[in-house]
Formats: C-alpha cells, structure tokens, sequence
C-alpha cells in the first residue's frame, strides 16, 4: 500500500467539535482491537459478546467485545470468572501472527502522516501531528482523517482523543470509546479533568487511591485543591509532585518516536501443573520458536536468553545467561533455555507457568551472530528464515519444528498464546 493510496485529503468535513489551538497531540487506540480482527473473519459474530483469550482451566481473557464488557468481562480477567459473568458469550483463542499483520498496516499508515508516532502497545499510540497541518489541516481533521482510513483500509474501528499533552489526549480516547473523536481544547483541560475520579491520573494505582480516598478525595479537582505540601508527605515527594502537575493539566512528556525494545519474550501457563521435564522443554521449543521470529521481524538480536520458571505454589524463579554474540536464531535461543531448565534443579517439580526472553537487544546486522552450537549459521538461518516465511504466508502452525508437532494432547497447556 503506497503513501498515496493511504492519504488523501477527507471531503468536506464539519467544522471541529471543539477549539484544536494547541492540540497536536493524538492518542489512537484501537477499539477491542484483538475481538475487531477476529471478527473481520467471523462477520456473523458482529453484535454478539465476544472473548478473546486462553480457553482452557487457567485461561485469561486478553481482550472483551463491547457486548461481553456489559456483563462485567474486562481483559486480564479469568476466563472461568468471564465465563461465569457472560455464559453466551463466544470464545475464540488468540491469534497474535492476525493482530501484528493489522497493527503493522495502522501503524504505516500513522508514520505515513507524521514521523513522531510513539507506539505504546500493538493496538495504541501517540502521535504529535504538529508538523502535518499544512499538508493535512487542523489536528481534529487529522484525527477524522485517521478514523476514516483505520476503517475503510482494516475494517476496523478507533477511538482518538485530540489535546494539547498526552495525559489529556490518553484520557480523552478513553472517554469517547468506542469510535469516537474527542477533543479537549488547550484551555479547557483543566475543566475537563477536574470531574473525573481519582483513579484516573496516570500513576494512581489501587493502594495510592486507597490513600486519597482516606484523605477525602475521591475526584481529580479535589485532590488539585490539596496543597502541594500534604499530597508529598502522605504520598512521597516524588509521586505526590506527579499528581499535582497531571490534576492541573500538566504534562511536559513529548512524543518519543521509535522507542527500542528493550526485549522480547513469551511464557505460557499450563492448564495442569506439570513436572514432566519431556513437556517442559518441548514449551521452551515453542516460546524460543515464537521469540526468534519475533526478534527477526523486528530486526533485532540479544545478548541474554532468561528463563521464568513459576512453580504449583507460585514461587518463582528466573536464570540468565548472556552470550558470547548476539543472536536471533530459536536453536541458540532454545538450546540456552533448556540448559538453564536443567540447571535450575527443579525437572522434577511441578510448574505451573515457564517463559523464555531474549534482552539487551541491538540491530541483528551490528554485530556476528552466536553460531549454533557448532552447526553451520548459514544452514540454521537459512532454514528459520523459510519457515518465517511460510509462517507469514500461512500462519505459524504450517510448519514448525517435528517435537511440536509430535505433542501429546495431554501435555498440559491451555492452548493460550502467552506472549508479551
């Protein structure tokens, strides 16, 4: 898809909803991104609660259709509880290799109208579109604009907020969900953020709001009344600094383009605890297979390969090992894994979740790549690459290494792709 079949300038618009003065900012996000994706392919599930996530005894939801979010179901949720709250609702499994191909095209499409595009999630970004008003025109414009091309080029919907700082423009995406485009003048943060509940300024968990709500303050324009003073002694200087800027609008953070992944993992939790060593280490197979591609795509390779390696009570334990080179090859990835598995001492104890990750990431072509443990790099990198290509083409389970798929039924998992 060319620049110029993705922008073109809308037809007559109405004028904005509100005075943009001021508001580059832009806060995208996708609207139940995971559920819009699967239902491009399930159209007759339209209107209908919906469940993306992990089926099984231990799966989690990872994302909830507007439908189902009736019933109480939020993303992070067990499936059983959801399950519970939503009897008639759909569940389909995730399907990460859908949501990266979709979430790739929109975020073309966001650099294809400004190079400061911070992306913060698969499905969620900022942009500051201070550069792009002459081409385009006003930043409200900009936004329909945005909203128009994500649905007619994905079939997808979103939901913009428009402001002048990314605190405000976050907040004002969420409040106009699901599609829709709300813009907070420059000048009326202040009365925009002032009703809102406490817990919606940035940094305010759930024991800070504890705090605040024992101190009587339970919206955001109550806490700004609190001197400077008090919120630092009950909350710490630090956070209660923070909170006093963001309740009066404040928020000096620009938009930060291309942020490097600082690393790249994925853990799986098992429906049944399992000890079977054989089981471990053909999931540490499928995490490494699933982290080497997605260090390939990304162009990137990493020094430390850690494991995670949680057990039935919930202790957990991680091992690293930093390599002599960089590397994004699975054999390397997986090979490491497994000795680290095995010299953790626990092959004989139950584990209810394990995980494999790669850091301190740089460029695959900056440095020599780890070789395979002495098998040819050309043969291994070669092989891994094909099968990325056919993954792409077909998706990841056309072909995979044969301990995959040889897999007993019984060997445990959920069937949820625990990626990060």
């Amino acid at each position: 898809m060319s620049r110029k079949q993705q922008l073109h300038r809308p037809g007559p618009q109405p004028g904005p909803p509100a005075d943009d003065t001021g508001c580059h900012i832009l806060h995208v996000d996708m609207d139940a991104f995971f559920v819009g994706v699967e239902l491009l392919e399930r159209p007759e599930l339209r209107g209908r609660p919906v469940i993306v996530g992990g089926a099984g005894p231990r799966g989690v939801v990872s994302a909830a259709s507007y439908e189902a979010r009736k019933f109480g179901v939020h993303s992070a949720m067990p499936m059983s509880r959801a399950r519970r709250l939503c009897p008639r609702a759909v569940v389909l499994p995730v399907s990460h290799g859908k949501y990266s191909r979709v979430s790739a095209a929109v975020f073309e499409l966001f650099r294809s109208i400004t190079p400061l595009v911070e992306g913060l999630s698969l499905d969620e970004a900022f942009l500051d579109v201070a550069g792009a008003g002459r081409r385009l025109g006003r930043p409200a414009e900009i936004a329909r604009l945005i909203r128009e091309q994500v649905s007619a080029q994905q079939g997808i919907t979103c939901s913009v907020g428009v402001a002048s700082t990314k605190f405000v423009a976050k907040l004002a995406s969420t409040r106009c969900k699901p599609d829709g485009l709300l813009v907070v003048p420059a000048d009326g943060a202040v009365d925009f953020l002032h009703p809102l509940p406490v817990a919606s300024l940035w940094g305010v968990g759930e024991r800070t709001e504890q705090t605040l709500t024992r101190l009587g303050l339970r919206t955001v324009g109550q806490l700004a009344q609190v001197p400077l003073s008090t919120l630092q002694r009950e909350l710490g200087n630090a956070v209660g600094a923070h909170l006093h800027e963001l309740a009066w609008g404040r928020d000096p953070r620009e938009v930060v383009p291309h942020t490097p992944d600082k690393s790249i993992g994925a853990e799986e939790t098992f429906d049944t605890d399992v000890d079977d060593p054989e089981i471990i280490r053909r999931e540490l197979l499928r995490l490494a297979e699933k982290v080497g591609a997605r260090l390939r795509a990304s162009g990137n390779a990493g020094r430390t390969v850690s494991v995670k390696l949680r057990m039935a009570n919930f202790k957990t334990i991680t091992r690293a090992r930093t390599l002599a080179e960089p590397t994004d090859l699975t054999r390397v990835i997986y090979v490491t894994a497994r000795d680290l598995y095995e010299g953790a001492g626990l092959e004989r104890v139950r584990l209810r979740l394990v995980g494999v990750r790669v850091e301190n990431l740089g460029p695959a072509g900056a440095a020599p790549r780890q070789l395979a443990f002495d098998e040819p790099e050309r043969g291994w990198r070669e092989a891994e690459r094909a099968m990325d290509q056919v993954a792409h083409r077909f998706g990841r389970g056309a072909v995979r290494p044969a301990a995959l798929v040889r897999r007993a039924d019984g060997d445990g998992r959920d069937g949820r792709d625990g990626t990060q």
